[in-house]
């Protein structure tokens, strides 16, 4: 148990007091009748029975699968057309969840992924590895050819026209450093430049995998390793093929869905995570998995609830968020209607933990703006607990659409959610905030085969499954100040109302008008 789980136990044995702007403002001494506040019973119950031991093993049943499977849980891909870990991954969660007393559904989806039919640089008789980066735009049969040319490494290595000046570019392959701007960018500048093709090495140990250029450009781009980069680079001049063509194939995977047989049907409470990973991803994002799960089991099947409460794991979400994408657009209008809001929790253990919020009302003012109405309410109802109830700091992330919200909000359903940070760099306020590093990211091992279980902060960890079980047990009484909806026994009373304000009906006759 960590010092935090200590300190949460401590604080649980005093009352939230609600006021009527937001449904929570901190644990402090209260009178009884605050203790008993219906509004947040759930949601105290649930932070009290979640622990971050349980969430923990959770952590470890997924690291086991892994190391079971090739050290791997990925969804079906262009390499994998079959996915024994992802898989073995999926019956965990669904046992989990029916021991607790769910139905669980399994709904499939289809995708289409390139696979590499070929990959390759050769030079002076040594051919090296190469990963197409580009959607659509391969070499011919046999590739292109052309002399290295190096473009000089700096902080914005080929990220600017001026990158290229000073030598002959026409026809050539660019090698190009990763770093400082976005691959696109790199490969328009290449291109501008009269290269046949673009190849990016790492600026870190090993492949440049996992990433793709939507927009690429005219010409092929490849990404090869840091190691591989360095040696080419000491081989400009010289005449490389390059050889890069992809076919496409189908791959299918499936969500996990779980909802409370109890609850209102058509104001349900969603919260998400994807539990596809790249290598073992016990933090990215087997964190946001374990959490949910153990929000869920404690939760239970058939929990005294005002609205049904939603969970899902999504796959092929490191696909380009294809399993949440595919469930949101095959639900109906009326389904999507049924949905009061969605909440994302997709990494919540980062080693060197930033702690973020979803920036519901963009009160940052960056990137895409606010989400649906509702979202800013969401991000207060986050904030609150972890300024109320943890006396801990927040600051908004952007929904830039890295991450499953992408879909619920392109369909005005509010979302929210939590998230401990990726490949961003702790700043040194941020450091003098929260603690841990800076000048480091906020997960060094983001995408890496080191994304084991020596990568999680259990403080963050602990602090994330509260407030994600705070929010779940808040929503699923009431959605009141998300979408008007108030709580059951509300509902209640004023079904009861309006009954007892009806003619009886022995002096009832339709269409009569009253004396």
């Amino acid at each position: 148990m960590s010092p935090l789980t200590s300190s949460r136990r401590a604080a649980l044995a005093v009352a939230a007091v609600v006021t009527s702007s937001a449904l929570v403002t901190g644990f402090v001494s209260a009178p009884a009748e605050a203790a008993a506040d219906p509004a947040t019973k759930l949601a105290r119950m649930l932070v009290k029975k979640t622990t971050v031991a349980d969430a923990n093993r959770h952590l470890i049943a997924l690291q086991r699968i892994s190391d079971r499977n090739g050290g791997n849980r990925a969804a079906p891909d262009a390499e994998r057309p079959n996915s024994p870990g992802y898989d073995a991954s999926v019956d965990y969660v669904v046992s989990q969840l029916r021991r607790a007393g769910f139905v669980v559904r399994t709904p499939k989806f289809s995708y289409e992924v390139q696979v590499q039919d070929a990959g390759s640089l050769t030079v002076g008789g040594s051919t090296y590895r190469i990963d197409k980066l580009t959607e659509s735009i391969d070499t011919p049969v046999g590739g292109v050819t052309g002399p290295i040319a190096v473009v000089p490494e700096d902080a914005t290595t080929g990220c600017e026209a001026a990158d290229f000046a000073g030598q002959d570019f026409t026809g050539a392959v660019a090698l190009i450093r990763r770093g400082g701007c976005p691959f696109a960018d790199k490969a328009l500048n290449a291109a501008a430049a009269g290269a046949v093709t673009a190849v990016i090495s790492n600026n870190v140990p090993g492949p440049l995998t996992n990433a793709t250029i939507v927009s690429p450009g005219p010409i092929p781009v490849g990404g090869i390793s840091q190691a591989d980069g360095t040696t080419l680079a000491n081989q400009a001049g010289d005449a490389a093929v390059v050889d890069m063509r992809f076919s496409q194939q189908t791959r299918t995977s499936v969500n996990v869905i779980a909802e409370t047989r109890t609850g209102k049907k058509n104001n349900v409470v969603m919260a998400g995570a994807h539990l596809d990973a790249v290598y073992a991803g016990i933090n990215d994002n087997g964190s946001g998995a374990a959490a949910l799960l153990d929000v869920a089991t404690k939760l239970g099947g058939s929990p005294k609830v005002g609205n049904a409460v939603r969970f899902a794991w999504w796959g092929a979400e490191e696909l380009g968020l294809i399993g949440s994408s595919e469930y949101v657009a095959g639900l109906t209008f009326e389904q999507q209607l049924d949905i009061a809001l969605y909440l994302n929790f997709d990494m919540v253990g980062s080693p060197n933990a930033a702690y973020f919020v979803y920036d519901g009302n963009d009160s940052d003012g960056e990137g895409a703006g606010p989400g649906p109405y509702g979202s800013a309410q969401i991000e207060k109802t986050f904030t609150d607990f972890f300024t109320n109830q943890l006396e801990l700091q927040t600051e908004g992330t952007d929904f830039d659409g890295r991450s499953d919200y992408g879909a619920f909000i392109a369909n005005g359903i509010p979302a929210g959610g939590l998230f401990t940070g990726a490949e961003g760099i702790k700043t040194e306020e941020q450091a003098v905030k929260w603690g841990g590093t800076a000048g480091m990211a906020y997960d060094p091992c983001y995408h890496q085969v080191c994304d084991n279980l020596g990568n999680v902060d259990r403080v963050a960890l602990d602090r994330n499954l509260d407030a994600i079980a705070w929010s779940v047990g808040i929503y699923a009484y009431s959605t009141r100040e998300i979408n008007g909806v108030p709580p059951r026994a509300e509902r209640i009373k004023l079904r009861a109302q309006l009954k007892n304000r009806m003619p009886a009906a022995a002096n009832f006759v339709p269409g009569a008008k009253a004396a």
